[in-house]
């Protein structure tokens, strides 16, 4: 099952740590993050990142959707 963060609304580091909090919980799997700023986006990026998931972005509408794999 999916994992979903809905961080529109949220300035950083708020987007970044509500995404933590789920992927610390977590070896492997989907989590999808909603955000709708770049600086949100750009800063879930490297954080997963750097934690070893993989993302992809896709633009809907005014938001971003991140999906985060492991």
């Amino acid at each position: 099952m999916d994992k979903m963060v809905d961080a529109r609304g949220l300035l950083c580091p708020e987007p970044v740590l509500l995404t933590k909090r789920v992927i610390d919980k977590l070896t492997d799997g989907t989590v999808k993050v909603i955000v709708d700023n770049n600086a949100a986006k750009e800063n879930v990026t490297r954080l997963s990142e750097n934690l070893g998931w993989t993302v992809s972005i896709s633009p809907e509408g005014k938001d971003y959707v991140l999906t985060i794999t492991k």
